[in-house]
C-alpha cells in the first residue's frame, strides 16, 4: 500500500464481501482490517465504507530510499578493466569468434558414458577433499603426455591440475611476484594475463614481437623485471613462433637475473605445418620456467581444466597457495579426463580436432583470398586457431569491427590486444578472426556477409 501510490485513497471492499471473494471467514478479513487500522494504513469514513488512507506527498513519492556509499576499490582494478576490452562471449560458437575449438565435433557420447560410469559406482571416496594438486592417475598421465608429445620429462609431483590456464597465471603471479614488481609481456599480448598482472598491482613492461617473437634482445631494458610471460610455440595473437636461438638468450636471461618464464602453452596441440620446436621448459636446466597447458583448446573451454608443470621447489608452496583459494579441482571431471585418455580416446580426437581446425583454415583462407584480399594480407597460419589480418588504421579497424558487428559477425579488433600506453607499431590495426570453432558453411556464408557490408 505504501509503495503503491495509485492505490492511496481507492476504497477497499467490505468485510462481507472480502471473505467471499477470498475465501476466508469474514472474522479474519475484519481482524485484518483492524490491524490495518491500527497501523494508521486505512480510515472508515462515516456511512461511505473504507478507504485507504492517502498519505500525501510522501505517499506519492513513496518511501526514501537511502543513498548508498560508494565502494571504494583499489586503483588497479580500474586499471585491469583496459585489458578487458575483448570480452569473452557466452552462447553458442559464431563466426569469427576467437578462442574456440570445432566443439561441434566433440564426443559427446563418449564423454557422457565416462561421466555416467563415474557416478553409478557410487565414487563416495572421491566425494570428500582430495589432494590440492589434483587427481594423481591425472597427473601420471599428464607427465607422461607432455614427455611423448613435447619431449618435456617431469615429475608428476611437479604437474599441478588447475581451474584452467588463467588459474595458473594467477597463483604463479600470487606467489613469485609482489606488487610494483615488473613483468615483461609479449606486446601485443594475452590479455587476460595482463588483467591478472595489472589486478595484482605490477608493472608491465612491453617488447614487441616480430617474426621470430619476443624480441629477446630488448631484455635488456629491463634489468630489474622478476618475470618473463611468453607463448612460445603459438604468440597470442600473431602465431608468430619463437625461434630457438631466441628461446636460448631468453633462458639465459632468466638464469642471469634469477628471474622466472611462464610458458603458456595454450594452443600447442594445433600446429599445421613445420616441426615444433621444444618448449622452454624442456630445454631449462636452470629450474626457472614454469609451463602452462590447458584442455580447454582440446576439449571445451567451459570445462575449466588445466595444469601446469613447476620446477621442484615451487611444488609445495603453490600446493598450499591452492589449497588456501580453491582447495582442489573438481574431482569428476578430473577423473572422466583420465579415463578420456586411458581408454585411448585423447590421442585421435587430437588429431582430429587438429585436422578439423586446419580444414577450416584452408577454407578460411581461400574464401578470404577469393572475396576480400583486398581488405589485408590473411597470413597461412602454421598453428593456432585464428588468424590476424593487420590493417592501416584506426579508422579502418574501427569500421570494419563495426559494420561486421552490426551484420551480425563477430571480429575482434587487434588494437584491443595491445598493451596500453605503448607506442604504435606498424602492425598495431588489424583484425582477428577465429576460424576452428565456426562450422564450413558459416564460413562461407560469414565471408560472403562481409563482402556485402565492406564493400
Amino acid at each position: 500500500m505504501m509503495s503503491t501510490p495509485g492505490l492511496h485513497g481507492a476504497k477497499l471492499p467490505a468485510t462481507r464481501e472480502l471473505a467471499r471473494m477470498l475465501g476466508v471467514s469474514r472474522n479474519t478479513v475484519v481482524s485484518v482490517y483492524e490491524r490495518l487500522y491500527a497501523d494508521d494504513l486505512i480510515e472508515t469514513r462515516q456511512g461511505d465504507g473504507t478507504y485507504i488512507r492517502y498519505r500525501g506527498q510522501e505517499a506519492e513519492e513513496g518511501p526514501e530510499v537511502p543513498e548508498i556509499p560508494a565502494l571504494r576499490v583499489d586503483s588497479r582494478l580500474p586499471l585491469t578493466a583496459r585489458f578487458n576490452r575483448h570480452f569473452v562471449h557466452d552462447g553458442p560458437p559464431k563466426a569469427f569468434r576467437i578462442g574456440m575449438p570445432a566443439i561441434d565435433h566433440f564426443p559427446f557420447d563418449t564423454w557422457s558414458r565416462l561421466q555416467n560410469r563415474f557416478w553409478r559406482r557410487r565414487p563416495i571416496a572421491q566425494m570428500g577433499y582430495g589432494v590440492p594438486a589434483g587427481d594423481l592417475q591425472l597427473r601420471e598421465l599428464i607427465a607422461s603426455y607432455l614427455h611423448t608429445s613435447r619431449g618435456l620429462k617431469c615429475d608428476p609431483a611437479q604437474v599441478i591440475i588447475t581451474l584452467g590456464a588463467q588459474q595458473a597465471i594467477m597463483l604463479c603471479s600470487a606467489l613469485l611476484l609482489r606488487a610494483e614488481q615488473d613483468v615483461i609481456m609479449e606486446n601485443p599480448c594475452h590479455w587476460a594475463a595482463a588483467g591478472v598482472f595489472s589486478c595484482l598491482g605490477l608493472n608491465i613492461k612491453a617488447i614487441n614481437v616480430d617474426d621470430e617473437g619476443l624480441q629477446t634482445a630488448q631484455l635488456t631494458d629491463y634489468p630489474d623485471a622478476r618475470m618473463v610471460y611468453v607463448s612460445p610455440s603459438c604468440q597470442y595473437p600473431t602465431g608468430a613462433t619463437l625461434s630457438l636461438s631466441r628461446r636460448m638468450m631468453l633462458l639465459e636471461w632468466a638464469r642471469k637475473h634469477q628471474a622466472w618464464i611462464m610458458e603458456d602453452d595454450y594452443d600447442g596441440e594445433y600446429r599445421y605445418d613445420g616441426t615444433p620446436l621444444m618448449p622452454l621448459a624442456a630445454l631449462d636446466n636452470r629450474h626457472r620456467v614454469i609451463y602452462i597447458g590447458s584442455f580447454s583448446k582440446v576439449m571445451y573451454p567451459a570445462l575449466r581444466l588445466g595444469y601446469m608443470v613447476v620446477p621442484q621447489q615451487l611444488v609445495e608452496p603453490l600446493n598450499l597457495l591452492r589449497t588456501l583459494s580453491t582447495r582442489q579441482p573438481p574431482m569428476n571431471d578430473q577423473q572422466v579426463m583420465a579415463s578420456f585418455i586411458t581408454e585411448g580416446h585423447f590421442q585421435p580426437h587430437i588429431r582430429r580436432m587438429r585436422r578439423i581446425s586446419k580444414s577450416r583454415r584452408d577454407l578460411l583462407l581461400a574464401e578470404w583470398n577469393q572475396h576480400l584480399s583486398h581488405i589485408g594480407v590473411m597470413p597461412e597460419v602454421a598453428s593456432g586457431l585464428h588468424a590476424a589480418i593487420t590493417l592501416d588504421s584506426a579508422e579502418t579497424e574501427n569500421r570494419l569491427v563495426s559494420q561486421a558487428q552490426a551484420a551480425g559477425v563477430e571480429i575482434t579488433p587487434l588494437s584491443a590486444l595491445w598493451i596500453p600506453d605503448t607506442p604504435e607499431s606498424d602492425h598495431h590495426y588489424g583484425i582477428v578472426l577465429g576460424f576452428a570453432g565456426v562450422m564450413e558453411a558459416d564460413i562461407v556464408q560469414s565471408i560472403q556477409v562481409l563482402k556485402k557490408c565492406w564493400q
